[in-house]
């Protein structure tokens, strides 16, 4: 049998770095720690052989380095050889091997921590032998977890597709013993991730279970490795927790309470109880929250019971009617304390930076405040910055003349547009002398032209200004769409006026002798000009 990797959790703090191989009732264990990297071999309970080799992402000392080991796992502390020098990465490439995760539960903030780390090196091997052998929940942060499939029925999805319209996809609802993909809820969308490489296409929240919706089947009972989508995830992460920050300080600052929010998908809202904002208002929340970014403020989750007397000191919009076992609150330290299942970033620093795009009028007489976080401040840049790229070689001017330079193109095109609606009137009224001439007088008259516009069509007609025929007008081109324009006797245009925009596969409206619209298909103008024809004929026999 192949040999496999040991699932692995790391975390850093001042002076060590510390790793778990993650295998029960482990024997043959092998552990070789190098100044540059960590070889680690064994046998799992089934036999298997399990072998990890990793590349460290900075020096450490190892002849200060040690492991222990417990019937659940093998820990390692690494001893930096730079001390209180915090690395981001555990591996030297910039890369996150399958079996590999952050431990979320043990990384924090470690300033001025380094007498409990070293305690915690001291008792680790007497902590693990107290620790249940009851597999630990999974972590709002984790990126992979084995757990098993309870049920898959037959189901069906609706969703939006690539051109918009509503469509039904036939698959199943698969329900875990336990799971890290966040169904939505609480204004935050539901997270995308694999069972088993199988995509998940929407996770839902049923009572206390969450309901995966796969296209292939499971075998309940079967064991299965469910994977997040960690750019979607923490995408979210940070929407999430820039909301709760926005909204403390909001509230702290102006008293502006948050009725609602909703993280789009290019960017997010936060729903104030306020007619309007000033723009000072907006700055000085912009300022105070990246403030606060900078300050590196530590964001922690904790669980309540139904009746802890701290529940009412925490704020919230109230619990789901389905609501069962303990309340999370989300705590941003001297800042906010929320009920939320969300899920957030472990310290504003993981925010980055917050930019609010300003605001817009809100339902109910409350004001929208349009905001990115994080990553999408980032890629607004991006755009912003192609875009300012693009103008600039357009428009010939550098970005601090852009304004200036498009107002001159306005005024000239709006010059150009002028002289051009006079020559088309001219012209239009040209056309109706020349029409009052044609040999079809007092039958139909028809014009089709490629360019004009509504106003060109009726400049004609009143300067034909008889009801004694019938002119059917058209312009636009004639393999697509364009306007059309019936006029002449009264009692004639009400009758064939929509059956015109029947034939055209367009709509309209008309009065007093005459009817106009759109039309979709100008291809059928010569079915809509037989129309008219055979009816001017039908009315010319019955005289």
């Amino acid at each position: 049998m192949a040999r496999q990797h040991a699932r692995t959790l790391w975390y850093d703090r001042p002076r060590y770095v510390f790793m778990e191989f993650c295998v029960e009732d482990s024997t043959d264990v092998h552990v070789l720690i190098e100044d540059h990297r960590i070889v680690f071999s064994c046998k799992n309970a089934d036999g298997v052989e399990l072998y990890n080799e990793i590349e460290f992402y900075a020096k450490v000392n190892s002849k200060d380095s040690q492991d222990k080991r417990s019937s659940r796992s093998i820990t390692c502390f690494v001893r930096k050889w730079k001390e209180k020098v915090a690395w981001p990465r555990l591996t030297k490439e910039d890369i996150k091997p399958v079996w590999l995760s952050v431990d979320f539960d043990n990384w924090r903030d470690w300033e001025g921590d380094e007498e409990m780390e070293l305690a915690h090196v001291e008792h680790y091997a007497e902590l693990l032998k107290k620790v249940s052998t009851k597999r630990p929940p999974p972590a709002m942060d984790d990126l992979d977890f084995t757990t098993t499939v309870v049920s898959c029925c037959p189901a069906e999805l609706q969703t939006e597709g690539s051109n918009g319209k509503k469509e039904v996809l036939s698959g199943f609802q698969v329900v875990l013993e336990d799971t890290v993909l966040f169904p939505e809820g609480g204004g935050q969308p539901d997270d995308r991730g694999t069972i088993n490489d199988i995509s998940v296409l929407r996770v839902t929240r049923r009572g206390e279970q969450a309901d995966h919706f796969t296209q292939t089947p499971l075998d309940p009972g079967s064991q299965v490795l469910v994977r997040v989508d960690w750019e979607r995830r923490f995408d979210h992460m940070q929407q999430h927790s820039g909301q709760h920050l926005i909204t403390a300080v909001a509230d702290h600052l102006f008293k502006l309470k948050t009725t609602s929010w909703e993280l789009g998908r290019f960017r997010s809202a936060i729903e104030l109880d306020t007619p309007s904002m000033t723009a000072e208002q907006v700055a000085a929340i912009e300022q105070s929250v990246n403030e606060k970014i900078r300050d590196r403020l530590p964001v922690n989750v904790r669980e309540l019971s139904l009746d802890d007397p701290e529940v009412e000191q925490v704020s919230g919009r109230g619990l789901p009617d389905d609501h069962a076992g303990p309340i999370r609150v989300v705590n941003i330290e001297g800042v906010d304390s929320n009920m939320c299942c969300g899920t957030h970033v472990s310290n504003l620093s993981d925010l980055q930076v917050i930019k609010i795009l300003g605001t817009e009028k809100g339902k109910k007489n409350r004001t929208n405040l349009i905001f990115l976080s994080g990553n999408r401040v980032l890629k607004w840049m991006e755009r912003s910055h192609g875009t300012e790229k693009a103008l600039t070689a357009l428009l010939k001017c550098g970005a601090e003349d852009h304004v200036e330079a498009v107002k001159k193109l306005q005024n000239s095109t709006k010059i150009l547009q002028k002289n051009n609606l006079n020559l088309l009137r001219d012209l239009a009224v040209h056309i109706a002398h020349s029409l009052r001439n044609s040999p079809d007088w007092g039958g139909v008259v028809i014009l089709h032209r490629k360019e004009g516009d509504s106003e060109f069509m009726n400049i004609i007609a009143n300067e034909i200004g008889s009801e004694e025929t019938l002119l059917f007008l058209t312009v636009g081109d004639e393999k697509g769409g364009g306007l059309f324009l019936l006029a002449g006797p009264p009692a004639s245009v009400e009758t064939l006026g929509p059956r015109v925009a029947e034939v055209l596969e367009g709509k309209g409206a008309g009065k007093k002798g005459r009817f106009q619209g759109k039309a979709t298909k100008m291809s059928r103008r010569m079915e809509a000009q037989a129309l008219l024809q055979d009816y001017i004929s039908t009315q010319s026999a019955k005289e």
